[in-house]
């Protein structure tokens, strides 16, 4: 009973100084603005044409600091001589008494101006019926008329290992279509993006910002497959094209040549030049390379052994399918950055695979794309990249891989109006990725343009939240902008230990806490000092410590560090670049100054 009593008295006290700091004050405050700031925005920025997500952003903001204002308020106190630690105020001398007053008078207001915007918004903003405009369905952002999301086909084999192949096709006549210029298509990180959800067709399309939308299954049983494919036009709800194939395995090429046929005459496209064609290859091997693919897609250490082992075995049988080299050179690049392979076996057998595949096939853009990833993070070579870059381009502008990589390289040289148009044309065809929101929103900060910065982070944190790296650059950006605090906060969220180390060691120096800095910093080379050169380098340099960051970058160039393709836009290093040490190194790289 004495227990009870004395937890009931400590509730009761911990209430009361709650009250005598002002957090609950604060927190009524806080709730009425923010209620009122959201519907605000929820007003006013459909009439400034901004997009959807904007009005998320702020309200997932407003949220993020709710709790961020009660710890302020809990641990600051406004005094006369202005803002103190609570502990560090005689309780004597407390004003909070006449802060809460203060509070008293702001909550009031804000209730008044909440009653003011009801009052405007109901009848004087609504106060004339609306015209017959506003009652079309039809969004604000209408998508082009000749767009089209390829979603991924049902498996309906009876062997659910066959799903590889269903994905398969749809992804290549995703890869078909693609090469149509007057069709905007989907990527197929956006298009499968929604595969084993319970969506529906219009919320697809909408999200996708698509006006039509193929769909279909695959049947295979040994030797035969039924096909079925249909073009449903979203606005309508129409089916404008549907075919059921059913054929041997060795025809699955015409069945996507004569899909991909219907698809745009059904859409009234006039092509150009040729229609496109499937490249065509032995049909088992074809099957074992829409199997590594499959593999390769999914990521993981294993699925890549699993991605090379069945490409193998697929140019085993045809060695002159330049697709199957093009996935082999992708999949050794990969295995080259996920430390898999050392870093110069993985790069060189990338290179050969690649050269294998424009050896038999000079045209094919996604080869040249991967030559240049090589040239890029591994070679150092920064012109000859920019050639297999812009060929790639040229050969297929309207792949959303190749316009990001494409992206990824000009930001790298600090051709930031470039590479922020290529990461609108690529995230415009791949809308829900993660991926390209991220990258544009590093490519905004090294432009020094924060605020967009914040919010591409931002946006690519709402499509995935554990995103690696992306809690560490949105502190960075907040670190840019003056707010350390808020900077440190972020970064401590950062799911990546080497990014999340190097986030602390410089937002507690831009904090002054020099303690806290070594700390994070003596961790960082503890756990990863060989693999993290570059980031121990950017530490010592953002904090000034020129020669323990020159030692640095040095056993960087010696790792074959790719994180120092970034050195020349990094604004973490930029105070080195007036030490000779600097220009040596570029020099040595064979970076442009």
């Amino acid at each position: 009973m004495g227990s009870a009593n004395s937890n009931k008295q400590a509730v009761m006290s911990f209430i009361k100084e709650l009250k005598r700091r002002n957090v609950i004050r604060v927190a009524i405050a806080y709730a009425v603005a923010t209620w009122l700031l959201v519907e605000v925005s929820a007003t006013t920025f459909p009439m400034l044409r901004l997009p959807e997500w904007t009005a998320t952003f702020v309200t997932v903001l407003l949220m993020i600091g709710f709790p961020v204002a009660l710890i302020f308020a809990w641990a600051y106190e406004l005094t006369p001589e202005g803002l103190k630690k609570e502990k560090h105020v005689v309780r004597s001398e407390s004003i909070t008494h006449l802060t809460g007053r203060k509070f008293d008078f702001a909550i009031i207001g804000l209730l008044v101006l909440a009653l003011v915007f009801v009052i405007v918004d109901n009848y004087v903003l609504r106060d004339e019926p609306a015209p017959v405009v506003l009652e079309q369905t039809e969004p604000t952002v209408q998508p082009l008329e000749k767009s089209i999301a390829v979603l991924p086909f049902v498996n309906m084999s009876d062997d659910p290992g066959n799903e590889y192949f269903s994905d398969g096709i749809s992804e290549e006549i995703l890869n078909l279509l693609v090469k149509v210029p007057e069709m905007r298509v989907t990527s197929r990180s956006s298009s499968f993006s929604f595969k084993g959800q319970n969506v529906d067709i219009p919320t697809m399309a909408a999200k996708l910002n698509v006006a039509h939308v193929l769909e279909g299954s695959v049947r295979k049983s040994g030797n035969q497959l039924r096909i079925t494919a249909q073009l449903i036009e979203v606005v309508t709800d129409t089916h404008l094209w549907s075919e059921t194939y059913d054929r041997k395995l060795e025809n699955i090429f015409a069945i996507q040549d004569e899909i991909a046929a219907a698809v745009v005459d059904a859409l009234k496209i006039t092509l150009l030049g040729k229609e496109p064609k499937a490249t065509e290859t032995n049909p088992e091997a074809y099957a074992l390379y829409l199997q590594g693919r499959y593999f390769f897609n999914q990521g993981t250490a294993e699925s890549n052994k699993q991605a090379e082992t069945v490409l193998k075995h697929a140019l085993a049988i045809d060695s002159g399918f330049a697709p199957a080299w093009t996935e082999l050179g992708a999949v050794y690049e990969r295995q080259a950055g996920l430390g898999l392979r050392p870093i110069d076996e993985g790069n060189e057998l990338a290179r050969d695979a690649i050269q294998q595949a424009l050896a038999i096939d000079p045209q094919y853009a996604r080869a040249y794309a991967i030559l240049a990833w090589v040239e890029m993070l591994y070679d150092w070579d920064f012109a000859t990249a920019l050639q297999h870059q812009q060929q790639a381009l040229a050969l297929d502008s309207g792949d959303a891989a190749i316009l990001h990589s494409a992206a990824v390289l000009d930001t790298k040289l600090g051709r930031f109006d470039e590479a922020i148009d290529l990461y609108r044309q690529s995230i415009a065809l791949d809308p829900i990725s993660p991926v390209g929101h991220y990258r544009l929103g590093r490519a905004f900060y090294y432009a020094h343009r924060l605020d967009e910065a914040a919010v591409s982070l931002q946006m690519a944190l709402s499509l995935s939240p554990g995103r690696m790296s992306g809690q560490y650059f949105l502190g960075r950006v907040l670190l840019a902008q003056g707010d350390a605090q808020a900077a440190l906060v972020v970064m401590e969220q950062e799911t990546n230990d080497v990014y999340r180390l190097i986030g602390t060691a410089i937002a507690q120096h831009a904090l002054g806490d020099a303690g806290a800095s070594d700390a994070a910093l003596k961790e960082l080379i503890e756990k990863w000092a060989a693999g993290a050169a570059y980031q121990v380098a950017q530490a010592y340099a953002f904090r000034g410590e020129t020669d323990n960051a020159f030692d640095w970058l040095e056993q960087a160039y010696d790792n074959r560090d790719s994180g120092l393709t970034n050195m020349l836009v990094d604004p973490l290093v930029a105070n080195l670049h007036d030490d000779p040490r600097w220009t040596a190194l570029l020099d040595k790289m064979g970076l442009p100054h």
